[in-house]
């Protein structure tokens, strides 16, 4: 089904209104799923609305939970997310943060007692806009092992950066770190297809096509060792520094079983100026010009600018199922 965006972001706000989410809170999420699915990343997109709106109605997340701020530092927030969705808290900071950075060159937010991340890439770059520079970190439910083991530990666990270029759309880099991302698997589930082999393993260890034993199984870690290692580093850094739930003792993203995930987040804004002086983005320029300069090259994050620049304009394509699932809720 062919939708503009505003018919998609509608499709998914009454959904959740139906769904004991209010208007708000609603209206955030509607905005986030529908800006994912615009970039290409419908593993984050209107394929989350189903799960999203299930926890929603068992309670497993408080559709009408308002995240709290307090500033604990003169360049720290920590935002409770109350066990609601995460984009109202990501919205809480981006409204924060850039007064916080410029005034004290440094900003950092901690996000506690959380849900699903989504697209981190579409938080980060709300800040390079401003003229900032943003890098942000989240865990998720557990889906890879410790590198050589069976027992997942840690979550996909993404990392994201953005950087502002002047005169251009700001670089922005966004990276799970497993493989790929677990939205995909789950996206395989639902349209019921096979997976490349290597993009999971199945309970015993083992790679696997069914995205049915994916999801039963692990992921495997981007850079083998050194992926699992810095999904070690996002757990740190997302789960223990926030007051968040680890991946392992959060609950599944999926479904509307057991408590409240509880994940954690955290974004750590800089202000160019107060670091390096005037000077800084035009050096950013040159960068972005020298690698761009290479035939063949393109600088990270122009694909999912692309996209959404052409959903504006031309409407998103959604599989009819989805659209159906949706109504169903």
């Amino acid at each position: 089904m062919h939708l503009t965006l505003a018919a998609a972001e509608t499709l998914v706000f009454d959904a959740l209104l139906r769904n004991r989410v209010d208007g708000s809170n609603a209206r955030s999420v509607a905005k986030a799923l529908v800006a994912a699915e615009a970039a290409g990343q419908g593993g984050h997109g209107l394929r989350r609305v189903e799960a999203y709106a299930m926890q929603a109605r068992a309670g497993k997340v408080d559709g009408f939970a308002k995240p709290l701020l307090e500033r604990s530092r003169p360049a720290v927030v920590q935002i409770d997310a109350c066990h609601g969705y995460a984009y109202p808290a990501f919205d809480l900071a981006v409204s924060a943060l850039p007064y916080i950075a410029r005034q004290q060159g440094i900003a950092l937010a901690t996000v506690r007692r959380s849900h699903h991340a989504g697209v981190l890439a579409l938080t980060v770059e709300r800040f390079a806009e401003l003229g900032l520079v943003a890098l942000m970190v989240a865990n998720a439910t557990a889906s890879m092992a410790a590198w050589g083991g069976r027992k997942p530990i840690f979550g996909t666990n993404p990392i994201a950066f953005a950087a502002p270029i002047p005169d251009a759309d700001p670089l922005v880099i966004d990276l799970a770190l497993s493989r790929v991302a677990r939205g995909k698997i789950m996206a395989a589930r639902q349209k019921g297809v096979a997976i490349p082999s290597d993009w999971a393993f199945d309970r015993a260890g083992r790679p696997t096509t069914d995205a049915v034993a994916a999801l039963e199984g692990t992921m495997v870690p981007s850079g083998e060792a050194k992926g699992a290692a810095l999904a070690m580093m996002v757990e740190i850094l997302a789960g223990a520094l926030t007051g968040a739930n680890f991946s392992f003792e959060s609950s599944s993203l999926f479904d509307d079983k057991g408590g409240a995930p509880g994940l954690g987040q955290m974004l750590i804004v800089i202000d160019p100026l107060a670091s390096g002086g005037g000077g800084v983005a035009e050096r950013l320029g040159v960068l972005a010009s020298e690698i761009s300069s290479d035939p063949g090259v393109r600088l990270p994050g122009r694909r999912g600018q692309t996209g959404r620049r052409s959903a504006m304009e031309n409407g998103i394509d959604v599989e009819n199922e989805v659209v159906s699932a949706i109504n169903a809720l």
